[in-house]
């Protein structure tokens, strides 16, 4: 866990991989309250049956799945302190390179972009990478926006 003392320590870092989270596994459970969350219900994730026949012989989690794993995963990675708030803005980029096959381990590792001022703070880029445990190409590499107020 990397924990920065204000923005000034933030600002330092950009361009520096911030680390690595933990893994964690992917399980039917996750993917079918997605599912439910989502209404997307698609065969390909909630149905083990069928997939075992479908093209990765299992069930495998949805794309915006695995983004919405990026701030739990960030959580592990890095922290600021002494700032008002921080919230989500949005993302530049979001690439799904790879499926996660229900039962593997996925954790994040977070590059800093860019830490950019603006009227409330900073807008802070960040791309994370989305790794599979055991793969070769990551699940997911998305550049995310927050903004940080001081």
């Amino acid at each position: 866990m990397r924990t920065f003392n204000g923005l000034e320590e933030l600002k330092a870092a950009v361009g520096e991989e911030l680390g690595s989270s933990e893994w964690h596994e992917v399980t039917q459970t996750m993917v079918d309250q997605f599912a439910e969350a989502t209404g997307d219900h698609q065969w390909i994730h909630v149905d083990p049956e069928k997939a075992k026949a479908g093209p990765f012989g299992t069930t495998i989690a949805h794309g915006y799945l695995t983004l919405s794993l990026v701030p739990m995963l960030a959580a592990e990675i890095w922290s600021i302190e002494n700032i008002s708030m921080a919230v989500n803005y949005g993302s530049n980029k979001v690439r799904f390179t790879q499926p996660v096959p229900v039962g593997s381990r996925v954790r994040g590792t977070a590059v800093l972009d860019e830490v950019k001022e603006s009227p409330k703070g900073a807008q802070v880029a960040m791309t994370f990478t989305v790794e599979i445990e055991g793969e070769e190409r990551p699940a997911c590499v998305a550049q995310t926006l927050s903004v940080i107020v001081p």
